[in-house]
Order: C-alpha cells, then structure tokens, then sequence
C-alpha cells in the first residue's frame, strides 16, 4: 500500500524512527489488535493504538458509561455517561484517526465466546480488572496460540507482562490459580488513582505495537511492577521452565476453558 500525503504527515514521527520507517508503519496499519476491558487500562491503551494507525481495533467491554469511571477512564466524556462503553470508545477512537476500522464487542468475555472473539486478531490486550476475565484470557490465548499483554492496577500500584507463544511463561505459570473469591479487596473497595491506567494502559499499547513492528524487547518472561507512591519500578524475571504449567506445559491438564467466580479488581498488594 502506498501512504497518502495526509497519511506520511500523520505518522511522520513514526516514519522518521528506524525502528519503525515506513515497512513498520505499513505492519501497523495491517495489523489486527483487541482491546478486552475499555476501563482504566482499555482506554488509554485504545487512544494510543488508534493514533499509531493500527488497522483494526476490537474492543469488547459489557458496560455502560458510568460517572465513576470517568477519574481515570479518558477515552470516555461526561457526555457518554449511560452509552456503551464500546460505542463511546470507538467514537473516541475514530475522531482521532478515520484511518482505523474499530470493531465492538458489547458482551461479556466468556468460556464460550472467548475464541471466538480472539480468533481474528494478531495481539491481545487484557485490560480487565477480575481474576476470572484474566485466566479465562490467558487459557484462551495459550490454547489459540495467540500473543498477548496482562496487566493489572490497584491503588497506586501496576504492573504488566507480555506473553508469546513458546517464548517464554503464561500468566498461569506465575499466578496458577484465581484466588479464593473475596480474597482480594476490589477496585471500588481499595481505589486506584486515576493516571495509574494511563501509565499502565499505556506501557500496553507499547507492547502491541513494539511485537507488530518487531521492534525492541518483549516483557516476555518477565514482570514489570511499579509504585508510584515510591516512583519505583522493578523488572523481575519470571521462571523459565515452563514445563509443569497447567495450560501451557508439555503435559497440560487444562485442555478447557473455564468461567470461574470472583470479585473485580486484580492484584494482590
């Protein structure tokens, strides 16, 4: 495909990047991602990739517009209180850049639907805020051989990793199991601030869009946390031994998915 002058303007600071040039940019605007969750971690993740020129956004999320998302929500305004979530993103998304196709999901993610939904798509973004959404995505992925980003906020903590095919652990080899159902304090419970999401959300999009132009290095096999009340950052390497995981192992024992119970919200500190 040859760029439009309107197109070589809009990307210029991407093309002028050897990482990225035009080969990388053409990989972007050719590329497939979906966004699960268009909350705290969707949203920004949603404005990046968008304004990047991916091709084809999917966003799934079940919700409406609600006042309480909108402390760290951005791609949601005032005025789309009560609308879908999905349609307030994908006008958002749009607005910023008509080059890109966005597809809605209005629906939960589920045991039954969750291949479905992923099948199309080159890279996953998980940006759920519940262990159940979390390792029913992971189990999915692993199953459908298809990469993808975790990531998880509470209070004034982060953190994320990048999972690959056969390059390094799933989310199930570091965490194993969802905890016991109310083990875990919620979002609305423990709070979250707000430009957690941005910060987060948006080391996600990087991810997307560093494994479609094939640029730099993956957080594959390792765990990246940050405390912003310290401003601290840890980079903490994952197990390499794959082997024994449940889902992603040589003998795996999860062979189907499943829909497990539990609160929302994501992370143990």
């Amino acid at each position: 495909m040859a760029f439009t002058n309107e197109q070589l303007e809009r990307y210029s600071r991407h093309i002028i990047l050897k990482e990225v040039g035009a080969k990388g940019q053409k990989k972007l605007s050719q590329a497939k991602v979906l966004i699960i969750g268009a909350g705290g971690l969707g949203a920004p993740a949603a404005l990046y990739l968008a304004a990047a020129g991916v091709g084809t956004i999917g966003i799934v999320d079940a919700d409406e517009v609600d006042l309480s998302n909108l402390q760290r929500q951005v791609i949601h305004t005032t005025a789309d209180i009560g609308k879908p979530k999905v349609q307030s993103a994908k006008e958002t998304m749009e607005a910023i850049n008509p080059d890109v196709t966005v597809n809605t999901y209005h629906t939960f993610v589920t045991s039954e639907n969750v291949l479905d939904l992923i099948g199309d798509y080159d890279f996953i973004l998980d940006g759920t805020d519940n262990f159940p959404a979390k390792f029913l995505i992971n189990d999915a992925c692993v199953m459908a051989k298809k990469p993808f980003s975790h990531a998880g906020i509470i209070r004034f903590k982060g953190q994320l990793m990048t999972y690959v095919p056969g390059q390094g652990p799933c989310y199930r080899c570091v965490f194993k199991n969802p905890p016991p159902k109310d083990a875990v304090p919620t979002c609305k419970q423990a709070g979250v601030i707000g430009a957690m999401g941005g910060v987060i959300g948006s080391l996600q999009a990087m991810e997307a869009v560093k494994y479609i132009v094939g640029a730099g290095d993956l957080l594959t096999g390792w765990l990246l946390t940050f405390d912003a009340l310290k401003m601290e950052w840890h980079k903490v390497k994952l197990p390499s031994d794959t082997s024994k995981c449940a889902v992603c192992g040589d003998h795996p024992t999860i062979t189907e998915l499943v829909d497990y119970e539990q609160a929302e919200c994501d992370m143990k500190k």
